[in-house]
């Protein structure tokens, strides 16, 4: 269920389905980086101003599903304008600094962007682009990211499947808002 904090700047409703943590896991395969499974963390927040704040944690996993090491990490900031036109500043540990741009699907909750600017330090990677692909899908969040670098052209390059994680708070709002139950519980499903 998507919920619209009272405090969430109006311009942001739209994209009110990405607020919380998300957590999950994917695949990453491109050439030249190690192919490999990897968990994700995802936070979306807001602070009453008129943007959301990214912050994304992914880290390698072995064959039982086990975390092995840090993947990368990004965080940023995401804003809508009336024109359903989404603007994304982000930054990542390895030394990308990017724009994206890109919009919000007409109803339904999906968002396709792209690069629009990438600045590098001179110890990241090569990288000149991408695309992502944001859905909200039967109350999950899955995305697929597309890259290129000057050697290799666009190409799906990492994806995931990510659930979100209900904090006690949310769990008490549910608990207050169920319907009274019998004392045994059990008519509850007759």
């Amino acid at each position: 269920m998507i919920q619209i904090p009272s405090d969430l700047d109006p311009s942001l409703v739209p994209l009110a389905f990405l607020l919380g943590t998300w957590e999950g896991a994917g695949v990453s395969d491109f050439p030249g980086a190690e192919k490999c499974n990897f968990g994700q963390s995802v936070t979306f927040s807001h602070d009453g101003r008129d943007f959301l704040e990214y912050h994304s944690h992914t880290w390698v996993l072995d064959s039982e599903g086990k975390q092995v090491r840090p993947l990368e990490s990004e965080s940023g900031y995401w804003r809508i304008d009336k024109d359903r036109q989404v603007e994304i500043v982000m930054v990542r540990d390895d030394g990308v600094v990017e724009v994206w741009y890109g919009e919000l699907a007409d109803q339904k909750p999906q968002i396709d962007i792209a690069t629009d600017a990438v600045a590098r330090t001179a110890a990241s990677g090569p990288y000149s682009g991408g695309k992502r692909l944001y859905g909200y899908v039967k109350s999950d969040l899955m995305w697929v990211g597309e890259k290129a670098t000057p050697e290799v052209p666009l190409r799906p390059y990492m994806s995931a499947h990510l659930k979100k994680v209900v904090t006690p708070e949310e769990v008490a709002e549910m608990a207050r808002n169920l319907p009274d139950m019998p004392d045994d519980g059990i008519a509850f499903f007759k």
